[in-house]
């Protein structure tokens, strides 16, 4: 169940190009990990494989009541591949299954505290902290199952296919009959009828058809529950047995639902993050780091993108995406600096505000008792428009500071490209 946070291409698919998927706007996703997601889903009565948690071989007192024929040892972390993995002390591999439950904490001590190397993870890898020991079931059929929510139809969807754990994309696109799109009505959520035609056209038959509709209902119940934008099983399998299990999960959450889901936005796992990203969103700072050197300070993300669009045009190149929105305040304007300055790349910062929201006299003084604060070495063009702009372009005036003014973008684009040549 590896509980990546980004939307699988064909639920992005589904939906209609907006303003973040044509221009790529840096957005806030919750990560979390497969055991963590399984929490979330056994908590609404979703059916799930039987697991434990474990940190090494002081924790071994959990599994002396956890007997079953087969144990899957999985290393925690946020990135696909783990099987194929190897870790940074030679031990290969980041998923083990055994008979044997003498075999399960050696197999643990050779994850935890060592980093796992897969294509998905950084050259270096990343830490492994925990290990889920999972029941290990034997699944006779594999299908697949999403509700997110769609721009399109205003609502939830539920896509469904018989031909899961595989490619959903290339089912779509190879044999599109095998896909079914059902809109969700948000205020009534789904219908029984609903969730048995979906068990139906998943093939599950016999009794099987009522407990893959049973299963169906409570995901859209934790849908709902959790504000989740999207909810991903793949695969929701039938087992030997005779059990309808929901083996891997992808869940996404809105984040304007943070205040009504602070225990789900605590668990948050920010092992492949940059340290500057959770750093800025502690002060509702959006930041995402680039490869050049010219930092961008802006408010609102398509002033952002503009910004970095035209230092491209002059032959520069930004260091980043820093929006400090419409409500900003004059600390976070010095932490917003403090962030891009931590940039050893960047050689130049851009201010580049329009004041709407957002008045300009704030960020005025926000640049003066950053640059006085921090000592700014880096040459500071700034370019405001808007609110309050005379007021603020006294005050930048007035400070005494190196401080180059701008009359318009494409003006500060071209001192601020120019500064870097001329270092």
């Amino acid at each position: 169940m590896a509980a990546l946070a980004s939307l699988s291409k064909f639920c992005k698919h589904l939906a209609k190009p907006t303003i973040q998927t044509c221009f790529r706007v840096p957005q806030r996703n919750l990560n979390l990990l497969e055991y963590q997601s399984k929490k979330l889903l056994e908590e609404s009565g979703v059916a799930i494989q039987n697991f434990r948690i474990l940190e090494g071989k002081k924790d071994a007192d959990v599994l002396k009541d956890f007997d079953v024929n087969e144990y899957v040892v999985k290393a925690q972390i946020l990135a696909g591949g783990r099987g194929k993995g190897h870790f940074d002390n030679g031990f290969k591999g980041g998923v083990h299954i055994t008979k044997n439950r003498a075999e399960v904490i050696p197999l643990v001590e050779k994850m935890v505290g060592h980093k796992l190397i897969t294509k998905q993870t950084p050259k270096d890898g990343i830490l492994v902290k925990k290990v889920m020991v999972a029941d290990s079931i034997n699944i006779v059929r594999e299908t697949y199952l999403s509700i997110v929510m769609d721009r399109e139809h205003n609502g939830p969807v539920l896509i469904a296919s018989p031909d899961g754990g595989m490619d959903i994309e290339a089912v779509a696109e190879e044999t599109p009959n095998r896909i079914k799109t059902i809109p969700i009505d948000i205020t009534s959520g789904i219908s029984r009828e609903q969730a048995i035609d979906v068990a139906r056209f998943l093939e599950f038959k016999g009794p099987l058809v009522d407990k893959a509709a049973d299963e169906i209902t409570k995901l859209y119940g934790l849908f709902t529950k959790v504000d989740a934008v999207q909810i991903e099983i793949n695969p929701l399998a039938e087992t030997d047995d005779g059990r309808v299990i929901s083996v891997d999960a992808k869940l996404n959450f809105d984040d304007n639902a943070q205040f009504r889901q602070k225990d789900i936005f605590a668990m948050e796992v920010h092992e492949d993050t940059d340290p500057k990203e959770v750093e800025a969103s502690k002060y509702n700072l959006n930041y995402i780091a680039m490869e050049g050197n010219i930092g961008c300070l802006v408010n609102g993300a398509g002033l952002a993108m503009a910004t970095m669009d035209i230092i491209k045009l002059n032959g520069g190149s930004p260091a980043n995406f820093l929006d400090v929105g419409g409500n900003v305040k004059e600390d976070q304007v010095l932490k917003a600096f403090q962030i891009l300055t931590s940039d050893t790349n960047v050689k130049a910062i851009l201010v580049n505000v329009f004041g709407g929201i957002v008045n300009c006299a704030t960020i005025a003084n926000g640049i003066v008792n950053a640059t006085k604060t921090m000592n700014l070495q880096v040459p500071l063009i700034v370019r405001l428009e808007g609110t309050n702009v005379q007021a603020a372009k006294k005050i930048l005036e007035q400070s005494g500071l190196k401080i180059e003014s701008a009359h318009d973008l494409d003006e500060a684009a071209k001192k601020a490209v120019q500064s870097i040549r001329t270092v």
